[in-house]
């Protein structure tokens, strides 16, 4: 397969990610504006963040059955149309609960998707280089914090947050072609076998530590950026206009994570592990700082971007090296384990803004979930040295 070949389903694949991170992360950057115009409080509008993920976590296991046997082009495809569909239901929502419920329309593909399309990625490359084709795909999503979250939230701001859903729609309806020009037809049909047995074997032990590994990074993560546009007007000082430009940098930080956490995933995927979660906890202790000073507060976004994306192509190829007998299911699962965390973060951030405590305390928390995260990666690591002693014993 030539490099154009295997780079256009990519850069396909990438595309529909970002138009799917942008419509699950820029309800954070607008969440005053639906909270004003729905009426409903900060805490409300924060559980829009963890229905959608709750909808991811609840829609793996279901399209993970419904697609297992799907040719995975049919599958993607189909998954984008679920996606546009949904975006134009948020656009027309004329209520919260309505609002609530589109949200979760959309997040049922989103698991299904990214699980799919990264043993796609995968499939497309040499072996050595699994982690970068699935960072490549994760592209599209540090990409849609780059642009589609800081261009979303500014276009919402000035034109009204429907706006900013329809035009996820647009982005959807693009990604789609792209995916249908360039996908390959004749991709590797996923492996027959029993779905029974596929599910089994994702209840080993060394599986469901790599699954917990994905949800604690997530919850470290949101339970601070969820209210990231209270700490950055009522903590920081910026003013609402200023908050894209804020978010643009701190996207810039999650692209350059995404790649470099694709190399140091093919390079030593335990040490890499662990290093970050180690460095995540730092950043979040000195944000809870630095978060009162505009200057320190922009050096620290962008480095917790780096730290904080550079984990996900890394445990979603661990959670593949995993569970190898069911790839398809565990890397959709695992979309599910990561939005999970999504939820819990956003609720026990919700939690510590609902108790009276100041927003400082939200990096405190996600610090001491980085650094149960990485006592995780530990005993895998761990575990995994057993195994191979006991290997080599036998």
């Amino acid at each position: 397969m030539s490099k154009t070949s295997m780079y256009l389903p990519l850069f396909a694949l990438a595309a529909a990610a970002f138009g799917i991170g942008t419509t699950e992360f820029v309800i954070m950057g607008l969440l005053p504006e639906v909270a004003a115009d729905l009426h409903v409080t900060a805490q409300a509008a924060g559980m829009l963040v963890s229905g959608y993920a709750l909808g991811v976590a609840a829609g793996a296991p279901v399209l993970a059955v419904l697609t297992a046997r799907w040719p995975r082009r049919r599958a993607l495809l189909s998954l984008v149309g679920m996606f546009i569909a949904g975006n134009v239901l948020c656009a027309l929502a004329p209520s919260y609960a309505l609002l609530m419920g589109a949200r979760v329309v959309t997040a049922f593909c989103h698991a299904a998707f990214f699980g799919i399309g990264a043993v796609v990625a995968a499939d497309l490359v040499p072996r050595e280089k699994r982690a970068q084709a699935v960072a490549v795909m994760f592209t599209g999503l540090t990409l849609a914090n780059v642009l589609g979250v800081p261009f979303g939230t500014a276009l919402g701001q000035w034109a009204g947050w429907r706006t900013t859903f329809w035009a996820v729609a647009a982005i959807g309806l693009l990604a789609l072609l792209a995916l249908q020009l360039w996908l390959p037809r004749r991709l590797p049909l996923p492996a027959a076998g029993k779905l029974l047995r596929e599910f089994r074997s994702l209840l080993g032990l060394r599986v469901q530590m790599a699954l917990l590994i994905s949800t604690l990074a997530s919850v470290s993560m949101f339970a601070v950026f969820t209210y990231i546009a209270y700490i950055l007007r009522e903590v920081t000082g910026f003013a609402a206009s200023a908050e894209s430009w804020v978010l643009l940098l701190f996207g810039g930080g999650i692209t350059v994570g995404g790649l470099l956490g694709g190399r140091l995933a093919d390079w030593r995927l335990m040490r890499a592990m662990a290093g970050l979660f180690a460095a995540i906890a730092l950043v979040m202790l000195l944000f809870a700082y630095t978060s009162h000073f505009q200057a320190a507060t922009l050096v620290t976004l962008f480095v917790w971007g780096v730290v904080s994306f550079a984990v996900v192509p890394a445990a979603q190829v661990y959670v593949l090296d995993q569970a190898s007998e069911a790839p398809n299911l565990a890397s959709t699962l695992n979309q599910g384990a990561f939005n999970l965390g999504n939820a819990t973060g956003a609720w026990l951030g919700g939690l510590v803004i609902g108790n009276g405590l100041p927003l400082t305390d939200l990096p405190l928390l996600g610090a001491g979930v980085s650094v149960l995260a990485l006592a995780v990666v530990l005993y895998s690591a761990l575990l995994g040295r057993r195994v191979q002693v006991a290997g080599y014993a036998g």
